[in-house]
């Protein structure tokens, strides 16, 4: 990014993000550089009010409806949970005027409610994404998009017979550090991909999901037995409600919620729809808190070759039994360069190879006869003559702005495909095709076998 494109950059950035337009992914790869798809803030008339529901209201509920509302134009109008205590804690932090209802079914035909924010347990987001565009809401639904394969499918078709807006939660592939690492990547800049490298580890209680339970948690505040679902009847657990990431009836487990991210970053950057093939190991290492998925999973993804890039390989890992103190990166490494992706943040290093080849040190030319050597220099300096026989090292990087902050980006695209219709940078499709190698891992995992996946069809094969 040049020095004038930068300065443009932070001026719209405004202190927190940029609005990146919401064109499809396939516009995106041919950007020279963002000063045209950044927008100056518009004037919001009282049409353009988007008003918003969120169901849900635990982290992630409290988290997106923060974000949403710093878009300008949006109206948090009312919310669902099914812990009493949540709903208490809404009208506290946004206002009495919210509306809050246990039943998320009484907010889907007010039609002063024009988006439904989805940020329940895994095992319902299905249900309620499929509801909220069957009644002509748009729906922004956390990842992973689903808990199983299948119901990935029905809310694609949801989708396209509805024609919603409907965007998937990982707000990453909304960042301006993928957006410029996908230009990179895409103008060769590290050759050839050949392996992917990625990891999102953590050291710590609330990292692992020991998530506070409050303490008038009971069968009267929690709604536990609607909680529950299609999933087996059991007595009320606070545990299972608000650590239900710990378990595979309601979550999916690591892949679901970090490899995820994982996942989006590289189909994103690359273009790639997902693997062929995937396998997965792992354990239950130090988390032996009850939970019944493992803390520690390791993963390998077979990306097929396609038109636009060669076959390479995937390794992810989460290790929640970290003691290096955790952290996370996706390593991009090509035929002559690595792409280290961070955060909204990366380095590029290319190690070029030397115009001479050298000799001596660790080389067959030690094991010459003295007159060969001599003879061997001759010809050498002859050929090569001053060239150099060091490689080089070249490096780059790109960071976003202080204060970035890619979910507020992610929200922008949201609302503007809302007003405009473009297209959202996350579709369903995207979503399953980013999910469904997730829930593979589980499987493998379970089932110690290597899985075969159509990534275009999105089926087990």
């Amino acid at each position: 990014m040049s020095e004038h494109s930068r300065r443009k950059f932070i001026k719209h950035l405004g202190g927190t993000a940029a609005l990146i337009g919401a064109g499809s992914l396939a516009a995106l790869a041919h950007e020279q550089d963002y000063t045209h798809i950044l927008q100056p803030e518009k004037r919001i008339s009282a049409n353009d009010k988007i008003r918003v529901a969120c169901v849900g209201m635990g982290i992630m509920g409290f988290g997106d409806v923060n974000t949403a509302i710093k878009v300008p134009g949006v109206e948090f109008v009312a919310a669902a949970d099914l812990y009493e205590g949540h709903l208490t804690r809404v009208k506290e932090v946004y206002g009495p005027q919210v509306t809050t209802v246990r039943d998320y079914r009484e907010l889907l035909h007010r039609k002063d409610i024009d988006a439904i924010i989805v940020a329940t347990p895994d095992f319902w987001h299905d249900t309620i994404s499929i509801a909220a565009m069957e009644a002509g809401k748009a729906v922004y639904c956390e990842k992973p998009m689903v808990q199983q394969i299948a119901e990935g499918h029905q809310v694609i078709a949801t989708q396209q017979r509805t024609k919603a807006v409907f965007q998937v939660g990982s707000q990453r592939v909304s960042s301006v550090a993928l957006a410029e690492a996908r230009k990179r990547y895409l103008a060769g800049e590290i050759g050839q991909l050949n392996v992917v490298e990625a990891r999102y580890d953590r050291h710590n209680a609330l990292g692992a999901w020991q998530y506070s339970i409050p303490p008038d948690a009971n069968p009267k505040t929690v709604d536990f037995d609607t909680y529950l679902k299609d999933t087996a009847k059991v007595p009320f657990d606070a545990k299972k409600f608000f650590r239900w990431r710990n378990y595979q009836a309601y979550g999916t487990g690591a892949p679901g919620d970090l490899f995820v991210h994982l996942i989006s970053g590289l189909h994103y950057i690359t273009g790639s729809v997902g693997p062929e093939r995937v396998y997965a190991s792992g354990n239950l290492v130090q988390w032996k808190d009850g939970r019944d998925v493992p803390d520690v999973i390791m993963a390998i993804f077979d990306y097929p070759e396609t038109a636009t890039h060669p076959a390479f390989q995937m390794t992810l890992r989460v290790n929640f039994a970290d003691g290096s103190g955790g952290g996370e990166y996706t390593r991009f490494i090509g035929t002559d360069g690595v792409l280290e992706l961070g955060g909204n943040s990366f380095n590029i290093k290319k190690h070029k190879l030397p115009e001479a080849p050298g000799y001596g040190g660790w080389d067959t030319y030690n094991t010459f006869p003295a007159a060969i050597q001599k003879e061997f220099v001759t010809q050498y300096n002859k050929q090569y003559g001053s060239a150099s026989s060091q490689a080089r090292v070249e490096t780059s990087s790109f960071a976003a702005p202080q204060g970035y902050d890619d979910r507020l980006d992610h929200f922008h695209n949201f609302f503007e495909a809302m007003r405009t219709g473009k297209t959202v940078v996350e579709d369903a499709t995207f979503g399953l095709r980013a999910a469904g190698p997730a829930l593979l891992t589980n499987e493998s995992y379970f089932s110690k076998k290597v899985l075969n996946w159509d990534p275009v069809q999105m089926k087990i094969v």
